[in-house]
C-alpha cells in the first residue's frame, strides 16, 4: 500500500495520507551528527524541506536551531518516523534521535 508523504504550509508539517503529522514545533533531541557540538543538542526545527521514505524509516530533511549554542543548519535525514504494516508511526521527538547521515 502506497504512503503519500509531503510538506504542507510552507514547511510547517509533515502530511502523511493527508493528515498533519509531524510539526517543526517540537524540540527534537539530538545525540550525534554533524548539527552541532553539543552532546545531546535539543534542536527546535524551523521547517521542513523534504520528506521521503527510506525502507521501513521516514527521514526529513529540515532546518532548525541549537537551543543551547543557539548554532542554526540543516539536517539532510532526520529520521521523523517509520512505516509499519502500512501505517505511519511517528517517533517522539523528545526520545534521543541519532542524525542517520548518507552512509550510516
Amino acid at each position: 500500500m502506497p504512503i503519500a508523504l509531503r510538506t504542507l504550509d510552507d514547511g510547517a508539517w509533515i502530511s502523511v495520507n493527508d493528515s498533519r503529522q509531524v510539526s517543526v514545533s517540537d524540540v527534537w533531541t539530538l545525540s550525534r551528527g554533524v548539527f552541532c557540538n553539543c552532546e545531546p543538542a535539543y534542536v527546535l526545527l524551523e521547517g521542513f524541506l523534504d520528506v521521503r521514505v527510506d525502507g521501513s524509516i521516514v527521514f526529513a530533511k529540515t532546518v532548525g536551531q541549537c537551543l543551547e549554542c543557539g548554532e542554526r543548519a540543516s539536517i539532510d535525514r532526520l529520521p521523523v518516523g517509520r512505516i509499519v504494516d502500512g501505517a505511519f508511526k511517528p517517533y517522539d521527538p523528545e526520545a534521543v534521535q541519532s542524525v542517520l547521515e548518507p552512509g550510516d
